[in-house]
């Protein structure tokens, strides 16, 4: 994966993932929670770390940390 320098010196992946889909504004929620885990940890394992969760328009679903399931994959 390719990537790029955010701001100060934050490595980020190149390609970002969006998440404001998994709880709104595309037509019905697209998952349940298990569902957008599993999409979450399939872009981490295909080398995405930059999550873009959108601070605007949301009942706070996403404004929330992401569940332990998630927190704890291991890492290389």
């Amino acid at each position: 994966m390719h990537t790029r320098i955010l701001g100060q010196g934050l490595r980020i992946s190149a390609i970002g993932l969006g998440a404001m889909g998994m709880s709104q504004s595309y037509g019905p929620n697209p998952g349940d929670r298990a569902a957008m885990i599993a999409v979450l940890r399939g872009a981490v394992e295909r080398g995405v770390t930059f999550f873009d969760t959108a601070e605007v328009g949301s009942s706070g679903s996403k404004k929330t940390p992401p569940p332990p399931e998630y927190r704890s994959r291991p890492t290389n």
